[in-house]
């Protein structure tokens, strides 16, 4: 089973407005509202792929309750653990302004309700699959991914970690079966820029050296390098498709990644159905369907 955690979900009202004024009333042209948050998109593309699996994470008031119904109408298993206090993020996303996006804060989190989610974590079992993806609200300590993998260190759990910084760095003496930095992020850690994805390998490869098992570096409209735990290296440009909404591609590739792992437990396959997955996902409005990721991924390795 995967299993996906989410610290501070959101609803995304992503909207856009012609001829944005500054100080004055704007009306929207286009409105659309989606459950957000990378291990919540990870958990939604699995079930478009066909692949069940169980979100975890923390929900508060009437936004919360927004969420959890979306993601049961999607026919995700959400076990949300909800809190009394507090009320989930409305993030608001400009769709026609590149960038432009106001984000919410997100609830206050107890450490009493943090051991309540330790705790459901600790069931997991052998060979498990569970991703700890995104950003944490500043109620929580920096350390919360690493203290997940210390306490499962024993249990054969495969962690995927999506995160950067602090965050990505701390957990990789925990051997994580997964991380996936973006090239910027992976520029960021080692205070470079990499702009080929021949100057990505290095430093991808430091990363290994540190704990990760595989990792797997999405570029954009550059595609992505994976370096996995055999030591080879799988490069190759983006698909080509027209860019309609790139939210949410670097969860779709963890997910595409993890479904086609789970195939036949090949890195090349995997390698490739991520590139596929992520890039359908960004060449929809929405994030990608079964269909429209194999139509990518034939159009690609199958001409």
């Amino acid at each position: 089973m995967i299993y996906t955690v989410t610290f501070n979900p959101s609803l995304d009202y992503i909207v856009e407005v012609n001829d944005l004024k500054m100080g004055a009333t704007n009306r929207t042209s286009y409105e659309q509202m989606l459950p957000g948050g990378k291990g919540i998109n990870v958990s939604l593309v699995l079930k478009n792929l066909g692949i069940d699996n169980t979100a975890l994470g923390f929900l508060a008031g009437f936004v919360g309750d927004e969420i959890q119904r979306r993601m049961e109408q999607e026919g995700v298993k959400a076990e949300f653990l909800k809190l009394e206090q507090g009320i989930s993020r409305i993030n608001v996303k400009l769709r026609n302004i590149d960038g432009m996006e106001i984000n919410g804060m997100g609830p206050e989190i107890s450490s009493e309700r943090i051991e309540e989610l330790m705790t459901r974590i600790e069931t997991l079992q052998k060979d498990d699959f569970l991703v700890l993806a995104g950003s944490i609200p500043s109620s929580m300590p920096d350390s919360i991914y690493m203290d997940i993998m210390a306490r499962v260190e024993q249990k054969g759990i495969r962690v995927v970690v999506d995160a950067t910084k602090d965050l990505l760095m701390n957990v990789l003496k925990y051997h994580p079966f997964l991380i996936k930095p973006n090239h910027h992020e992976l520029g960021e850690i080692f205070g470079v820029a990499l702009k080929t994805r021949e100057e990505v390998i290095p430093y991808a490869k430091q990363l290994q050296e540190k704990g990760a098992q595989n990792v797997l570096v999405s570029m954009g409209g550059l595609g992505a390098v994976l370096v996995d735990e055999n030591g080879k290296v799988h490069m190759s440009e983006a698909p080509k498709g027209e860019v309609i909404n790139a939210v949410g591609a670097g969860d779709s590739m963890v997910a595409g990644f993890l479904a086609g792992w789970l195939k036949n437990d090949n890195y090349e396959e995997a390698f490739r159905m991520g590139l596929a997955t992520g890039s359908a996902s960004a060449f929809s409005e929405k994030l990608a369907t079964k269909e429209e990721v194999d139509a990518v991924y034939q159009a690609t390795w199958q001409k």
